[in-house]
């Protein structure tokens, strides 16, 4: 089944606490996924910033429930049930957040700041997805937007200048020195990296500045045959564009060579990973609570 939203976590989060006792929130996580019959992948799944899915949505169908106290916490990750969580579970609501925003200090929890009226909008547009989530999620469309904006560039730059870049990104991945060079009439090879500081070990590199050509099986042949003359065993091909099957396939029939590929995608992901043609905007931290400082321990 589908990872329930945390929207629709919270009845059964009250139904765990229905017995009045104290559950530890990681017991309350264990009981939901066997309730829910969650399998090993679901529990698993992580979002894009490393958290888990599962537990941060049953963390925040608390945090709501908590902030309409609904339920407490009498002690440091210990929940119990409250009366207004004993009334809701009576009056089954169909839609748990509307019926919180009966509650003011619900209405304040999720209020945007001090100086607005909390809206039906507000908290429509909180109930998909938990705050980590749509943070998660905002990070990823705009890495995706300046992956397009990077990739645009690139295919705008002249192919030599794109070939110092390809250059300079192995270099920042800690590949070691790399030169460019001329073989094969431009067939073959376009830059020569050593991975260590006497030579001993290289890899030969080939690079495409494509607008939306396909780098196809020739090209592969082109750059396969200079790998294949020589006693290089490692050979990375970095295009803007695509690969073809044809070339693909003739990329990794090369006997006793590696030959790497690097597509447009893969490319500007790894140019943002390592910080190359792009720059920091600006930090944004976010904060918690420190357990550990408020422990009675």
């Amino acid at each position: 089944m589908t990872i329930p939203k945390y929207d629709e976590l919270m009845i059964p989060v009250l139904e765990v606490l229905s017995d009045k006792k104290e559950h530890r929130i990681t017991k309350i996580v264990d009981i939901l996924a066997k309730k829910l019959k969650l399998t090993n992948e679901e529990l698993e799944e992580k979002i894009s910033s490393g958290s888990n899915k599962f537990a941060g949505r049953v963390g925040w169908a608390r945090t709501y429930l908590k902030a309409a106290k609904l339920i407490d916490s009498p002690r440091r990750a210990y929940f119990v049930i409250k009366e207004r969580g004993e009334k809701a579970l009576q009056d089954k609501p169909k839609d748990i957040l509307n019926y919180l925003k009966q509650y003011n200090e619900f209405l304040e929890f999720v209020k945007p700041n001090k100086n607005e009226k909390t809206s039906d909008k507000n908290i429509q547009e909180s109930k998909t997805d938990t705050p980590d989530e749509m943070l998660a999620h905002a990070q990823d469309m705009y890495k995706e937007n300046l992956q397009t904006e990077l990739l645009t560039r690139l295919k705008q730059i002249d192919p030599v200048r794109f070939e110092q870049i390809v250059l300079q990104l192995m270099e920042r991945m800690n590949y070691g020195v790399g030169s460019m060079t001329k073989m094969s009439h431009d067939g073959g090879v376009d830059g020569i990296i050593d991975e260590d500081e006497l030579g001993l070990e290289k890899i030969y590199l080939q690079a495409k500045r494509y607008s939306d050509n396909k780098v196809n099986e020739k090209e592969m042949q082109n750059f396969a045959g200079a790998l294949g003359c020589s006693p290089v065993r490692k050979g990375v091909f970095i295009t803007t564009s695509f690969f073809d099957e044809r070339a693909k396939k003739k990329a990794a029939s090369v006997q006793g060579k590696i030959i790497r590929l690097v597509d447009g995608e893969e490319l500007t992901k790894l140019m943002i990973k390592h910080n190359l043609g792009i720059q920091v905007k600006t930090k944004i931290e976010i904060k918690k609570i420190d357990e550990d400082f408020f422990s009675e321990e």
